[in-house]
């Protein structure tokens, strides 16, 4: 057996090993009745456990399993040849290995893991193949931390075949070559490359981490914000050569799981991104605010395509951005366009839900609120100030303009950032008229959207138009709004995650001459749909779902779409069924879609 295949044995013992009870069985006389407790020692402490009768047998061949182990890896340890000392000093890059791994991978072992993670580790343990693992997506989407997550679960045997090297723009790919090869010659198995986009002649040299050194036994695993830059590579360079995972979208379930934050409040504002931050959560997020978001626009999302596009050798793909490239404008108008995409979003809660008798439903439970009452909204001329910030909103749009930005700009700006994963097309379907078809975007990071037109609502709402509103009035109409736009947020977050997970069926906002369904689920096989309105509300009340038992609509969607197998209203109370309608918890809901 070679060093190279007996080292991976060594692993793999060392894996099985931790997997089996350590210790011995005792057994205890009580009463003269034998009890038979799992004795063992850890943190220098002697502990025991109870073992059931039942489990008895089990429990003492799994202990046999591991001493047999035990003695089959002590022996196996005698053959190896004793490590030699490593000189750090001789690699050209940033590399990091054997106990700084350690101390690097520490803080993490006690975070909970992202779904995906299932796939890094199989390709990590699983059999060798001449492939590269690809971890890409934006800025704080849970990528380093996968990574550190490995080490921390690696085993002495693995830890001590394994490198992290960190990237900088200052590194060529001469530079990794050399050292890779100094990691291999020396029997590294497993060498994770943080950052790898940064190097100028990544995209066009990439095929040396699977011809050369994945062909050679080695799990390469490249990791990186820019995820055009990876897609690039893939289409030019890789091929079918790399195994691609992409960590930016993270749907409710997962924000809630992972981090420990509950409630569907806090993933609107806040959702998008893996930042941690315990109870100082809201804070430290990276959409905590409007500097902070748009902060994240420009490094995390402008930049990547800038980076992408700077480094790419094919000027194809500069397309009609290249003018705005050389200008060093592109940044600005990429910005510009998820600005628009925001702005086209307010809008459209203003024009829309304004327009509809929900303000009723408001204005009444105001006037019913418990620790509060008011009838403020009665006041308010909503027709005035909903026109006025319509108004403002496309003033605004226009004198932010810097650059002159022409529909086919914005168009390849929205095909990068589709790539990027950051926005998704809804298809907006018409009844009777199903010729007519449009779209609505969908942010994948809510609390982006949330950040930027909070933000937008707040400034509005200072304006010289709206002084003759006394303080009651303005705060009244800014809750109201900004109530607006997270229900029309969490339209989005619905209908995004709902098509995520039901790839082979139809999801869709459905309209008709008066209202919609705020989604259809159809089901093409089965032929029959399911009709849902999306409520950020508490309570439940009939004007909720007046179009769902509205038989008109009904009657055309069944001739449409099959027979309606289920009526649903999505809110914030608890799920309970009333007059054939089934409200259910809107979390309760993102939770079972995985």
């Amino acid at each position: 057996m070679e060093v190279f295949e007996m080292q991976a044995r060594a692993a793999e013992l060392e894996r099985q090993i931790s997997m089996l009870p350590a210790g011995a069985i005792t057994k205890k006389m009580v009463k003269g009745k034998e009890y038979f407790y799992h004795r063992w020692t850890e943190d220098k402490k002697r502990r025991e456990k109870y073992i059931p009768a039942e489990e008895l047998e089990d429990f003492r061949v799994r202990i046999e399993q591991r001493k047999a182990l035990e003695q089959e890896l002590k022996a196996l340890q005698k053959k190896l040849p004793k490590p030699k000392p490593i000189d750090t000093s001789a690699f050209t890059t940033n590399v990091r290995i054997g106990e700084t791994l350690r101390s690097f991978a520490a803080p993490t072992r006690n975070y909970r893991k992202r779904e995906c993670f299932q796939q890094l580790q199989d390709f990590v343990y699983g059999e060798p193949q001449d492939k590269v693992f690809i971890l890409y997506g934006l800025r704080r989407t849970g990528k380093t931390t996968m990574i550190r997550q490995i080490f921390a679960e690696m085993s002495d045997t693995e830890l001590a075949k394994a490198a992290f090297v960190q990237i900088t723009a200052r590194d060529t790919l001469a530079d990794v070559n050399h050292d890779l090869k100094l990691l291999e010659a020396q029997g590294f198995r497993y060498v994770f490359l943080d950052e790898v986009t940064l190097m100028e002649d990544f995209i066009e040299g990439a095929a040396l981490f699977s011809d050369v050194f994945a062909a050679c036994g080695m799990k390469i695993v490249l990791s990186g914000t820019d995820s055009l830059g990876f897609l690039f590579t893939e289409d030019e360079q890789l091929y079918d050569r790399c195994i691609l995972l992409h960590t930016t979208f993270i749907p409710y379930h997962e924000f809630e799981s992972v981090l420990g934050i509950h409630g569907i409040d806090e993933y609107i504002r806040y959702g998008g991104t893996m930042s941690l931050g315990g109870v100082h959560y809201n804070e430290t997020s990276t959409f905590a605010s409007k500097k902070s978001a748009d902060e994240y626009v420009d490094t995390a999302i402008a930049r990547n395509i800038q980076h992408s596009l700077r480094c790419y050798q094919y000027e194809g793909h500069f397309r009609h951005l290249r003018d705005l490239y050389d200008k060093n404008e592109l940044t600005s108008a990429i910005n510009r366009v998820v600005e628009d995409i925001n702005h086209r979003f307010t809008l459209e809660v203003l024009t829309q839900d304004w327009r509809s008798h929900d303000l009723g439903i408001s204005a009444s439970n105001l006037r019913r609120d418990r620790a509060n009452p008011t009838d403020i909204l009665d006041h308010v001329d909503i027709v005035t100030v909903t026109d006025s910030l319509r108004k403002l909103l496309e003033i605004r749009n226009r004198a932010e303009q810097s650059v002159e930005l022409d529909d086919v700009h914005a168009a390849e700006i929205k095909e990068y950032l589709d790539l990027l994963d950051l926005t998704r097309e809804i298809d907006v379907l018409h009844l009777p008229d199903v010729s007519t078809k449009s779209s609505r975007t969908v942010i994948a990071q809510p609390g982006l959207r949330y950040a930027q037109a909070d933000a937008l609502i707040r400034s509005l709402l200072l304006d010289e138009t709206f002084s003759a509103l006394s303080l009651a009035e303005r705060t009244a109409v800014q809750e109201r709004i900004l109530n607006e736009i997270k229900g029309r947020v969490l339209e989005d977050i619905v209908l995004l995650e709902t098509k995520q997970t039901n790839p082979k069926k139809q999801v869709f906002v459905l309209q008709f001459p008066v209202g919609e369904f705020d989604m259809v689920v159809f089901d093409p096989e089965a032929g029959c749909c399911q009709i849902f309105e999306i409520k950020h509300s508490e309570e439940a009340v009939p004007q909720q779902y007046r179009h769902l038992v509205d038989e008109k609509k009904c009657a055309q969607t069944e001739h449409r779409y099959g027979p309606i197998t289920g009526k649903f209203v999505l809110y914030r109370g608890k799920s309970q069924m009333i007059e054939g309608i089934q409200y259910q918890n809107v979390e309760e809901y993102l939770r079972t879609l995985v």
